[in-house]
């Protein structure tokens, strides 16, 4: 049955970043498909513990800040010794820092990058392995419209560029690795209800240019973004590899 390639029974997933928004989202959409999710973030929310009390065989949770050096092994060790295995890897953690270009710091720039870019690189370093000794795997990246356009009004060079890189890594990746079972993809979405959007969304100037600009005309809900992730981790996705779906709403046609 066609449906039946969107379940993920029997599969494990580790999505970092699963405390809120889109993330958790992601979450509570692939327990519903049957999987069982380690999670990742710095913290604990009022939506994850919920989620980790509802489905406390199926769900766990390890803090962990993706910019440690010892995250990358930790999380995917962790994920291994709890579920047994590790068939999805959602590379959802991130963050955002507006500025002028040319008054954009060192500082600001190492964060967003470590954070945008250097650790999904390595977090999916490590999420490999098992998955080559499996013969079987899927990597679904958190990458943005930002990858391919220049945001307004806000100015936010190093986020974009780091969502550019995170496309073509998915491109690379997915070339390395066709032949062998896994499939790497990734997800552009548009404006999104979110903590990362909420100060946008609740300032007037930036809510209107961004809604003006959405030909659906507003922003998306993060359990929109969670169904994309579903079938590009899903068998339904099983000729999918390379792909950059994006999601926003019509922002990028135009």
């Amino acid at each position: 049955m066609t449906l039946e390639q969107f379940r993920l029974d029997g599969k494990t997933a580790l999505i970092t970043g699963g405390n809120r928004g889109i993330g958790l989202a992601i979450a509570q959409i692939f327990v519903q498909a049957g999987a069982s999710c380690m999670l990742t973030s710095r913290s604990e929310t009022p939506g994850l513990k919920a989620l980790l009390e509802q489905e406390p065989d199926r769900v766990a949770w390890i803090g962990a800040d993706v910019n440690d050096e010892d995250a990358p092994d930790r999380i995917v060790s962790a994920t291994l010794k709890r579920f047994g295995r590790l068939d999805i890897l959602v590379n959802n953690a991130g963050v955002a820092d507006n500025g002028n270009f040319h008054e954009f710091t060192d500082a600001q720039l190492d964060f967003v990058m470590s954070t945008n870019l250097i650790a999904p690189f390595r977090i999916a370093r490590a999420a490999i392995a098992p998955m080559l000794k499996q013969g079987s795997g899927a990597v679904v990246n958190i990458g943005s419209i930002s990858g391919y356009v220049a945001n307004k009004p806000q100015l936010q060079v190093a986020y974009n560029s780091s969502k550019a890189a995170i496309h073509q890594m998915t491109r690379t990746m997915a070339f390395e690795y066709a032949d062998k079972g896994i499939r790497v993809n990734a997800l552009a979405p548009g404006y999104v209800v979110s903590d990362m959007t909420a100060g946008g969304i609740a300032d007037a100037e930036w809510n209107h240019v961004w809604t003006a600009n959405t030909p659906m005309g507003r922003f998306a809900e993060p359990v929109e973004m969670a169904n994309c992730a579903l079938f590009l981790a899903s068998d339904a996705a099983s000729y999918v590899t390379g792909a950059i779906l994006v999601a926003d709403g019509g922002y990028t046609t135009h």
